[in-house]
Parts: structure tokens; C-alpha cells; sequence
């Protein structure tokens, strides 16, 4: 599991080392690492190190000290490094480090900032050490000047010194212009912000440094689940299992004008496991399902009559039909584990509980927040994810699922997960039915088993957010091998699901 932390939690870590007189040697560690980095990544693409250009984009502090020792290092393996230094106040030993190195020094003005990003857009290399996890805001002035002009320019490597600059350490947020890149090499562990939209949109591949100070680190701030803990959570059938000891989910979904949502979200619950789906709905939504998915059984009942170990509402379902409605808030009433996606959210309560699991885009979470009083609309949700999921879990006491290039899951007791292995692809019409119909299964298959979370390190009134997390990234794993780098269908991750658990399983074996 990958552990992300703010930037106040690092700095925190590293105070007793700092007032201990070890600030060079944490700086020096930091250093070695991103250079160490930069050179691992060029080797696996195949450049060349010896007579290689670097130019390092310089700010004031310890994160522009961190990328004049690095580039120093650099110089060391026989690359020709410049500095650009956006401040007169650069990290006095890095600097002169960076000088004995035989780097190059120049300095950014008003004046020059288009041609310095001509010099640094030439570089086979690009560190990118302006602003540290400490800044508040973005670039300004030549500084942002200079790197607007560089993000549609550079033909390097990017490096970004533990955060791209202008991209806030804790939230994701980006400030004024980011120079998005190829590797984020961040210390001590992964910042939150890193693995948050729209902060990921500009990391690149993560990679973390260990300097020293890990094992002072508190509870994290995000979390990821990697596929070893996908293989230790997903449930198993024991020899003598049935289908109802498997996990009996119940749908709520679809409409006479969206009938393949409930066809999709139906498919998805099977494909991840589930001993049996029980359809309530519009007997001609049903018909398609018994068309589509003969193993489910339709009925035009009662949520009360239907005996699951779950539901899921919502999907596909267009507001129209007060019966339909009714089972929605029904089953959200019943107390039993729910996924709740897209036209359930609207007759919701405002007030839920832990065990209900809330799935909305970003457009959806915004009509919710806005609701409950929140003056935010999408544009003000996607430009901060993080803090837009965790305000929605601790007003709606929900489990909050917010759907993007990088899914959040927020608990209601602040437990907050980001999974990404999707790809591009996965944004496609029934893509997030099948995404429900993954999570509800789960619910009705693990979401008893408290001693399964305890066992893995996972608070048992957490394991809402985990099971949502869990449905992400099967989601996310099977949407990637179903493109296989090109278009797909929602239909596609259904089929190509059974596989891939089957390897995830394996990991545990």
C-alpha cells in the first residue's frame, strides 16, 4: 500500500533532524536520490549520460539547495548543467556546490525569462526546484513566466524537485502555470497532492526517496492500494460455498430511457463475483436484463421482500418513476451496505452513514455539495478534488467515491484513497455502471467480514472506504487490459474482469 502525506506531516518528521544539525545530510540524501533518478530514467530510455545537457531551475530555500546538489552530482557523471536562478537569495552551499561542479549560472529577470526557457527547452534534462511543499500559491513574475513559456517548449526529461512547482503538497491544487513532469522525485514519502487531480496531472511517475525519516512518519494522509493488497482483500469461495454464502446483491437501477445502465451494472456485479443478483425494476428494463444477463433474477417487488446482503441504486435511473424512487430511499433505509450512483444521489437524505458509498463525476458531487450548502460548481470541484470529496463525506456522513483520471474515496471519519491505473479509455457512456456494479458486489461479498480489514492493517470502520477503493482499481486494472491501449466499450470491462482478479489472485498464492 502507498502512503502519501502532507507536507506539514513531512516537515514534521524532519523537524528533530533538522534542530539536531542533520539538515545537510537530509539535503544531501534528497539530493543523491533525484540524481540517482534522472539518470535511471535516461538509461531506460536510452540516452546517453556522458556530454548531456541539464539545466536546473533554481528558487530560493532548501528546494532550489536540493536541485543545485542534485545537478551537481550530474556534473559528476560528466553532464554539462546550468543553473537559472529565479532568486538572488539561492541556497548559498548548493550554489557553490553547483559552481565547483562547473555548472553554468544564470539569472532570471523580467527581461530574459522567454530566452532562458529557450536555453532550458534545449536541455536533455529539465529540474524543475523552484517551490518546495512549503509555498503557498503559485508561480509569479519571471518565475511564471518563464515556465509557461517552457511547458509547451522543453523536449527533456522533466524532473520535478518533491512537487512540480505551483502544485500545493496537501490538496492537488495547481496555482498559475505548472511545468508538467515526466518524474516527481519526492522525499521521505509521497505527498498527498501527488496523487490527487489536478496535482497528478503534472507529477509524472512518482518516485519516493527515502532520507531518513519514514519511520517517524505519522497515519498517512491518502492512501493506494497496490495489487498485493488487492490479492490479500478479494474474497475467495471456500470448497463447500453457495451462491448465497457468496453474496446476494440486490439492483435498483436503470430506466425505460437508460435500460443498458442497469444492464451494464448488472454485468459488472457479475463479473466480480457475486453468488447472485436480484433485479427489482420496470419489467421492461427486466427484460432486457434477462436478455442480456439470464443469471439475474428480475422481479417488479418490494426492497423489503428482497433478500440481499446489499444494494445498489441509482444507476441509469432518470427520476421519472416515483415507484422506482421509493425502492431507491428503501434500500438506502434498510441499513444494508449501498452503492449509490448518479440518479439516486438526487432523493437522497442529506445525512447517511458509513456503509452507504456515494459515486458521483465531478458534476454530480458539485449538484450535492451545492445542496447541502456548499457554493462550489464543477469547476471549483475539479480544481480541487481532495478537499471537494472530503467536505462531501463529512457533511453527508456518506462514503464518498468521486470518479476521475484519479478516483478518490473519501470516509466519512477522513480515511481518504486515490487509485489510478486506469487509462484515458475508461471515459466512456456505462463505464461508471459497471464501476458500481464491481462495488456492489464487493459489499455484499466482504462487506461483513470485519476481521478480513483488521487483518490487513485497515480500521474495520474504515473498510467502507476500502471495499470502494477495491472497486476502483479492478475497475481501473480491467478498463486498461480491455483497451489495451486503444478504444473500448463499458461491456469490454466486464468481460475481461474474471481474468484479471484471476492474476491478482494469484499474487497471494
Amino acid at each position: 500500500m502507498i502512503s502519501a502525506y502532507t507536507g506539514t506531516q513531512i516537515r514534521e518528521a524532519e523537524k528533530p533532524l533538522l534542530d539536531s544539525g542533520m539538515g545537510a545530510v537530509l539535503m544531501q540524501r534528497a539530493a543523491r536520490g533525484m540524481a540517482g533518478a534522472a539518470i535511471a530514467e535516461l538509461r531506460r530510455r536510452g540516452r546517453r549520460l556522458y556530454g548531456a545537457s541539464v539545466a536546473v531551475l533554481v528558487g530560493k530555500g532548501n528546494n532550489g539547495g536540493d536541485g543545485l546538489f542534485a545537478a551537481a552530482h550530474l556534473a559528476g557523471r560528466g553532464m554539462r548543467t546550468t543553473a537559472v536562478l529565479a532568486s538572488d537569495t539561492a541556497h548559498p552551499d548548493g550554489l557553490a556546490a553547483f559552481r565547483r561542479a562547473g555548472g553554468r549560472v544564470l539569472t532570471l529577470t523580467g527581461a530574459n525569462a522567454g530566452e532562458l526557457a529557450a536555453v532550458a527547452g534545449r536541455a536533455d534534462v529539465v529540474i524543475d526546484s523552484l517551490l518546495g511543499t512549503g509555498a503557498q500559491g503559485g508561480l509569479r513574475g519571471a518565475s511564471a513566466e518563464l515556465v509557461a513559456q517552457l511547458a509547451g517548449s522543453t523536449r527533456g526529461l522533466v524532473v520535478a524537485c518533491d512537487v512540480p512547482s505551483g502544485v500545493d503538497a496537501d490538496t492537488g491544487e495547481a496555482g498559475g502555470p505548472v511545468l508538467p513532469a515526466d518524474i516527481t522525485v519526492t522525499f521521505g514519502g509521497a505527498k498527498a497532492g501527488l496523487l490527487a487531480d489536478p496535482g497528478a496531472d503534472f507529477a509524472g511517475r512518482v518516485v519516493v526517496v527515502p532520507i531518513g525519516i519514514e519511520d517517524s512518519l505519522p497515519w498517512p494522509a491518502l492512501r493506494r492500494l497496490e495489487t498485493a493488497d488487492l490479492a490479500t482483500l478479494l474474497p475467495r469461495p471456500a470448497r463447500r460455498a453457495h451462491k448465497y454464502s457468496r453474496g446476494v446483491l440486490g439492483v435498483v437501477a436503470g430506466s425505460p430511457a437508460y435500460p443498458g445502465a442497469a444492464v451494464l451494472a448488472c454485468r459488472g456485479a457479475l463479473a466480480a463475483g457475486v453468488g447472485m443478483v436480484r433485479y427489482v425494476g420496470p419489467p421492461e428494463v427486466a427484460d432486457l436484463i434477462r436478455h442480456s444477463c439470464p443469471e439475474v433474477v428480475c422481479s417488479t417487488g418490494t426492497v423489503a421482500e428482497t433478500h440481499v446482503q446489499a444494494w445498489l441504486v441509482g444507476s441509469g435511473m432518470d427520476g421519472k418513476d416515483e415507484v422506482e424512487m421509493q425502492r431507491v430511499r428503501d434500500a438506502v433505509d434498510s441499513g444494508l451496505p449501498t452503492v449509490a450512483d448518479a440518479g439516486a444521489l438526487p432523493v437522497l437524505p442529506d445525512v447517511l452513514a458509513p456503509q452507504v458509498v456515494l459515486t458521483p463525476h465531478a458534476g454530480e458531487l458539485a449538484t450535492l455539495l451545492q445542496r447541502l450548502g456548499a457554493d462550489l460548481d464543477r469547476e471549483a470541484v475539479e480544481a480541487s478534488t481532495l478537499a471537494a470529496v472530503r467536505r462531501a463525506a463529512g457533511l453527508t456522513e456518506a462514503t464518498v467515491l468521486l470518479k476521475g483520471a484519479s478516483t478518490l474515496v473519501a470516509s466519512p471519519y477522513q480515511d481518504f484513497y486515490s487509485q489510478s491505473e486506469g487509462t484515458p479509455w475508461l471515459a466512456t457512456a456505462g463505464s461508471g455502471d459497471v464501476l458500481s456494479g464491481i462495488i456492489g458486489a464487493l459489499l455484499a461479498q466482504v462487506g461483513s467480514d470485519v476481521g478480513r480489514f483488521r487483518a490487513a492493517g485497515i480500521d474495520p470502520d474504515e473498510r467502507w472506504a476500502a471495499i470502494a477503493a477495491m472497486g476502483a482499481s479492478l475497475h481501473g486494472l480491467a478498463g486498461a487490459a480491455a483497451a489495451g491501449g486503444g478504444p473500448l466499450t463499458a461491456g469490454r470491462i466486464s468481460d475481461v474482469l474474471p481474468e484479471i482478479w484471476g492474476k491478482v489472485s494469484t499474487l497471494s498464492n
